[in-house]
C-alpha cells in the first residue's frame, strides 16, 4: 500500500461522522507537527490511531477539538469536517455542543469535587434534572465502581477510577464521536482491559463513534474497527484492524515481536518501510 493510498482509503462505506482531509498543523508557525493526515471515521465505528510518542497522534485529536490554539497551534492546510459541517470556524465549546468531546490524556478531572459533582458539571443542560439523572445512571451502569464513590473527593481514586471519571464526564454531554487520548496510560494491564471493555460496550449500546488514540497497540487492535498508523506526522498504514494485526512490521515494531529482535533492521526502520515499498 502506498502512503498516498493510505491516506486515502475510506474506512467503510458507512456514512461519515468525522472526515480529516490533508491536514497540516504548525506549532510557533515553525514546527509542522503532522503532515497531509486525511482520516475517517464512520457511523458507530472504532477507529485507532497508532504511533509511538511525538507521532503527531494527540495533535490530531487536539485538531479536531479545536484545543491547538492554546499550545500556539494552527491549521495550515486542509479541512476537517464532522458530520459534514466545517469544523474551522467552530470554538472547542461549539464543537461539544455538536456532539464531538475529547478525553484529554492524564485524566483531568476536577479533582476536590466528588465522582457526583463532576458529572453534573459536565451536563450541559442544568435545568432538565429528569435527563442529568438517566445520564448519570447510566454512567453508572457502565463503571459501577464510580457510584460506590460517588462522595468521595475525586483526588482520592484510583488511577483507573479517575479514568473511568473522565470517560464518565465525556458521555453525560451525550456524544456522537468520544476521543480519548491514551485512556491505558499509567494503569495495570487488568485495569486496562476492563475499560477497553467498558469502552467497547459503550460503542456497541449507545452507537457512539470512537477514536481512539492509543500507543498500547495490541489493546486497540483488540476492540477497534479499523485503525491508522502514524510515524513523524504522517498517516503510513492504514486497513482494517484484523489486517494490521497480521501485518508483520505492525508484529514486530508494535506488538512486541516475535523471537529475537534484528537490531540492525530496527535501526533502519523508518528507511525500508516495507507498506511503502
Amino acid at each position: 500500500m502506498t502512503a498516498d493510498a493510505a491516506e486515502t482509503t475510506p474506512t467503510t462505506a458507512t456514512q461519515s461522522v468525522l472526515t480529516m482531509s490533508n491536514v497540516e498543523v504548525v506549532y510557533d508557525k515553525v514546527f509542522l507537527a503532522i503532515k497531509g493526515v486525511s482520516l475517517e471515521v464512520g457511523q458507530g465505528q472504532m477507529v485507532a490511531l497508532l504511533g509511538g510518542n511525538g507521532a503527531g497522534k494527540s495533535t490530531t485529536l487536539k485538531t479536531i477539538s479545536g484545543l491547538l490554539a492554546p499550545e500556539r497551534g494552527e491549521v495550515t492546510r486542509g479541512q476537517v469536517h464532522f458530520m459534514g459541517e466545517d469544523l474551522a470556524p467552530l470554538g472547542p465549546s461549539q464543537r461539544v455542543d455538536r456532539g464531538l468531546v475529547h478525553v484529554l490524556e492524564g485524566r483531568r478531572i476536577f479533582g476536590h469535587l466528588t465522582p457526583e459533582d463532576n458529572l453534573l458539571a459536565a451536563f450541559s443542560l442544568k435545568s432538565d434534572r429528569r435527563r442529568y439523572q438517566q445520564l448519570r445512571d447510566q454512567v453508572y451502569t457502565y463503571f459501577p465502581r464510580l457510584k460506590e464513590r460517588a462522595r468521595t473527593k475525586a483526588g482520592y481514586l484510583s488511577g483507573g477510577e479517575q479514568q473511568m471519571l473522565a470517560i464518565g464526564r465525556a458521555l453525560m454531554t451525550e456524544p456522537q464521536l468520544l476521543m480519548l487520548d491514551e485512556p491505558s496510560l499509567g494503569l495495570a494491564p487488568v485495569l486496562v482491559e476492563e475499560i477497553f471493555s467498558i469502552i467497547r460496550e459503550i460503542n456497541a449500546n449507545e452507537g457512539v463513534s470512537v477514536l481512539l488514540v492509543e500507543q498500547n497497540a495490541a489493546a486497540a487492535l483488540e476492540i477497534a474497527h479499523h485503525a491508522y498508523l502514524v510515524e513523524n506526522g504522517h498517516i503510513v498504514m492504514t486497513g482494517e484492524a484484523d489486517v494490521l494485526r497480521q501485518n508483520p512490521d505492525v508484529q514486530e515494531f508494535y506488538l512486541g515481536g516475535a523471537g529475537k529482535v534484528d537490531y540492525h533492521n530496527v535501526k533502519h526502520y523508518r528507511r525500508r518501510k516495507r507498506w511503502l515499498a
